[in-house]
């Protein structure tokens, strides 16, 4: 009988490398790929011209179609948000709610397992790897509170570990696992060169957002000035993508910083009031929050064009645009750089 594992695939070398591990012993193994809206992957590298020589690409489908296997991409947005906001075990050094992450994200794997009659489920985890969620103290919480006890297998680091179901059952052999621990990456790569793979997406602290601390500032000032800890994906994307100016609680500007932004924020024009320089080349700017007022609109107006080729002119002038009303020009000289408040600029 052909035991069958679900990994969590992420698009890292870990989980590339962990399901790769489990293949080799016989084991059918399929991918699962939880889309939070957090995820840095798909987004940010398509949209900025800055990105434009990085290769296009979903990191997770990537690895899936490196170990010719099916992944299965589930949407859990909805459901995540309770982690962002409530997170038991609190947040890493940024709004990264680590621990709980992987707990949920279990969770939902063996959930998945056992709705379609999978063994075990398995992880890129290795001890040390992550400070808040890949400490050793860490590992048995995770499985416990998700559910999966010892249905969960880190091949990267099982040899480190109590030995699992799977390993006890005889469906795995022990001893073609590993015992990697640390924040090194020499083992991981040093096994990526043994199985042959060369292009893998490299680390940079993860692959999401909330581990980020500008992406972290400017969500949190979301919070901070709406009152509620809520959020919908359009504010997810949003704060990914521009310059982030408050110059009052009342209403934010997002100010695209280059053309692929530009062209990114004009597809909400039809859900914001924005504002676009007209006499001169320059962004496009949304603004989030309350109507203005004259005095608010002509200070949004200014700064927006301190961001323009008119920013040294004596005016510039700038079309506003509101979904529910005609758009209109005005003419405003661009606030002088020392004018804008340090305080404003969120990130």
């Amino acid at each position: 009988m052909t035991r069958k594992a679900v990994a969590l695939i992420s698009g890292g070398l870990d989980s590339l490398l962990a399901a790769r591990l489990i293949q080799q012993q016989g084991i059918q193994v399929e991918g699962i790929n939880f889309f939070t809206g957090f995820c840095v992957e798909g987004h940010t590298h398509a949209i900025r011209n800055h990105d434009r020589k990085r290769v296009k690409r979903n990191n997770a489908l990537w690895v899936a179609e490196q170990l010719g296997i099916k992944l299965h991409i589930i949407d859990i947005v909805d459901e995540y948000k309770n982690v962002v906001i409530n997170p038991r075990h609190g947040y890493g050094a940024n709004l990264n709610p680590c621990l709980d992450c992987k707990i949920f994200m279990v969770r939902k794997a063996h959930e998945w397992l056992r709705e379609n009659d999978f063994d075990f489920i398995i992880t890129g985890e290795v001890i040390g790897q992550r400070p808040k969620s890949q400490r050793k103290r860490c590992m048995p919480v995770i499985s416990q509170e998700s559910g999966a006890e010892d249905l969960l297998l880190r091949p990267l680091c099982a040899q480190n570990l109590p030995a699992t179901l799977p390993e006890n059952e005889g469906w795995v052999d022990r001893a073609g696992l590993r015992d990697f621990g640390g924040r090194s990456r020499k083992p991981q790569m040093a096994l990526a060169r043994e199985f042959g793979f060369e292009d893998y997406a490299q680390p940079a602290g993860g692959c999401c957002f909330l581990t980020d601390k500008t992406y972290s500032v400017k969500l949190q000032d979301l919070w901070d000035n709406r009152g509620s800890r809520e959020y919908e994906l359009d504010d997810i994307m949003l704060l990914k993508v521009g310059r982030h100016i408050r110059p009052s609680k009342d209403f934010k500007l997002i100010i695209a910083r280059e053309e692929g932004e530009t062209n990114f924020l004009s597809g909400y024009r039809h859900q914001f009031q924005t504002i676009k320089t007209v006499s001169h080349g320059g962004p496009i700017a949304l603004i989030e929050g309350v109507t203005l007022d004259a005095e608010q609109l002509e200070l949004a107006c200014a700064i927006t064009a301190r961001f323009s080729q008119g920013r040294d002119a004596d005016s510039v002038e700038l079309r506003f645009s509101d979904p529910e009303q005609a758009s209109r020009s005005i003419h405003v000289k661009p606030l002088a750089a020392n004018q804008i408040e340090r305080d404003w600029i969120i990130a």
